[in-house]
């Protein structure tokens, strides 16, 4: 039996193990946190930390390992491909995995290759004095960032130089590189989009593009709490992002791997490329692309990982109108249970989990690692999905005591 290393045991990792013993191999997780329930899915548990390359390296090369899989983690991505690569596994190259993983490099090659991207640079946490000399040349509000972090960890839009100092400590308290970067803020068209997609031997094959949705009342108001499909927008401008992910895998020379997308329009419909993640969406997000599609997300990741062929994969449009939603809390306390309307649980409730449990003390919801629980939802219209998504304190709330 074909032994598959997977980077990572989180609630939204488990399908990725799943999913390989399913296919057949053995399957051996790595992770720093003891807790991680994904240890208890696997054949095989060490408590290593994804983002240490030479110690997985060094592990991968103890067990043996056939291939290297990394999952819903932009930190562990560059693990991946750098154990891929020193092993002979296949594998986009490093140098580009890890380039699309830290957010002042993207942006820079961005730049220099003429991709629509809004002025930014990064700087180390030492240059805060350098960089408010500079900070002048930047048009308000600004966006302060950890260049390495994923969950939109440490992010918050800032109007003026006096918050910098904050946002900044903010921002290193999830940076591993001890990095931020600041870039200035571009006002979207419509929703933000989101999405995942498959090349094979560098050719965008597949890909399915999203709505994210944001809550506007919580304290970070940049954290997803959830995506719907499909994108709203026109054939064109499905095109037009294609498009542009292609000329970046392209210039990249990317191979055969899944990505998670962020990206934005402007009114002029110029394509801004937010994230390009080399690694498979959290949230659900392949689960319920599967639901729109009959692509298995999951199961090319394995494939791509193990040497198989990938070619029979190919774009399927979304049919009907789906969303995942993650609960969370707009306050820290105790929590007792998510409340949920009968008619919303009836009519468009197809998958239902929760992480927390009655008495445990909660956090209120600054980033993705704050998720209490999730759904997947159907809608028969468009115009429904969007309305509930956009107020879903109307359907669905946590209560705390």
């Amino acid at each position: 039996m074909k032994k598959v290393l997977l980077l990572g045991g989180s609630l939204f990792q488990i399908p990725s193990i799943e999913t390989a013993k399913k296919m057949g191999y053995h399957t051996i997780v790595c992770d720093y946190l003891p807790d991680n329930p994904g240890q208890h899915v696997a054949d095989e548990f060490y408590s290593v930390s994804t983002t240490d390359k030479e110690a997985v390296l060094a592990l991968a090369r103890r067990l043996s390992i056939d291939g290297i899989v990394c999952y819903a983690s932009d930190p562990a991505a560059p693990t991946a491909a750098y154990v891929a690569e020193q092993m002979g596994f296949p594998t986009s190259p490093y140098a580009s995995v890890e380039l699309l993983s830290n957010k002042d490099r993207f942006r820079d090659f961005l730049a220099k290759n003429n991709f629509h991207v809004p002025k930014a640079k990064g700087w180390a946490y030492e240059e805060f004095a350098q960089m408010m000399e500079e900070i002048h040349t930047f048009t308000f509000p600004v966006m302060v960032k950890p260049v390495d972090s994923s969950g939109s960890k440490g992010v918050k839009k800032i109007d003026d130089p006096g918050q910098l100092k904050a946002a900044v400590d903010a921002a290193m308290a999830y940076s591993r590189c001890k990095r931020f970067i600041i870039e200035e803020y571009v006002e979207k068209y419509g929703y933000q989009i989101a999405g995942d997609g498959f090349s094979v031997d560098g050719k965008l094959v597949f890909r399915c593009f999203a709505n994210e949705h944001f809550d506007s009342s919580g304290i970070n108001p940049y954290v997803p709490i959830g995506e719907s499909w499909p994108y709203n927008m026109p054939k064109r401008v499905h095109d037009k992002l294609h498009d542009e992910i292609q000329r970046l895998l392209t210039l990249l020379d990317m191979k055969t791997q899944a990505y998670n997308f962020d990206a934005r329009i402007d009114d002029k419909e110029n394509i801004y490329l937010m994230e390009v993640g080399p690694r498979n969406g959290g949230n659900l997000i392949a689960q319920v692309t599967d639901y729109a599609t009959g692509v298995d997300m999951v199961a090319y990741t394995i494939k791509a990982a193990m040497g198989e062929d990938c070619s029979d994969l190919h774009m399927v449009e979304p049919k009907g109108f789906w969303s995942n939603y993650m609960i969370h809390s707009l306050k820290a306390g105790k929590f007792k249970e998510v409340w949920i309307d009968e008619n919303f649980r009836r009519k468009n409730l197809v998958e239902f989990q929760m992480q927390a449990k009655p008495g445990d003390e909660i956090q209120a919801f600054t980033g993705s690692n704050q998720t209490l629980g999730t759904m997947i939802l159907t809608f028969d219209a468009e115009e429904e999905m969007l309305e509930k998504m956009d107020h879903m304190e109307n359907w669905v709330r946590v209560i705390t005591e």
